[in-house]
């Protein structure tokens, strides 16, 4: 079995080339490195093989979580730090975007198809991640909560 490369805490990544294997960045609270890490979903989605739609749907739930991460979880406090994990795995993509705030209690989150949340701008981007993606996972750290993205890749062809 090939040796899967794995680079680990950069505060910056080259992504030039598409990533295969595993990859984790741990990277500072800004609208920067949402960027970098959107750029990264793009790469690896569009790398693993999916087509354009569901490499926007990926690269999407990843962006939210980040933001998420760096606005809601860190507050931009530049003493933490927005740690993501990019694995292929061969049948899915994963992505862990961990921050180092003071929690999230997904299930407190506001409905946001709900009528009274309607023109409120809270809760939209879990609801998107969810839409987007086949699995999310919430796990708390102490400090921080860690969010969980899965995607499998699409069936192709039957098996007997």
């Amino acid at each position: 079995m090939p040796a899967r490369s794995e680079q680990t805490k950069r505060a910056h990544t080259d992504l030039s080339e598409p990533i295969a294997g595993r990859l984790t960045l741990q990277l500072a609270s800004t609208m920067e490195s949402v960027s970098e890490i959107e750029s990264a979903a793009e790469k690896m989605a569009s790398a693993a093989g999916f087509d354009e739609d569901d490499a926007f749907h990926i690269t999407m739930a990843v962006r939210e979580a980040a933001v998420n991460a760096v606005l809601h979880g860190n507050e931009y406090d530049p003493a933490k730090k927005v740690t993501v994990a990019f694995e292929d795995n061969g049948t899915s993509l994963v992505f862990k975007v961990s921050d180092e705030g003071k929690g999230l209690d997904p299930d407190s989150l506001p409905d946001p198809l709900a009528a009274e949340n309607l023109l409120r701008g809270t809760g939209r981007g879990i609801f998107l991640i969810r839409s987007f993606m086949d699995e999310v996972h919430f796990r708390q750290l102490h400090p921080g909560t860690e969010m969980t993205l899965v995607k499998h890749r699409p069936q192709t062809g039957a098996s007997a």
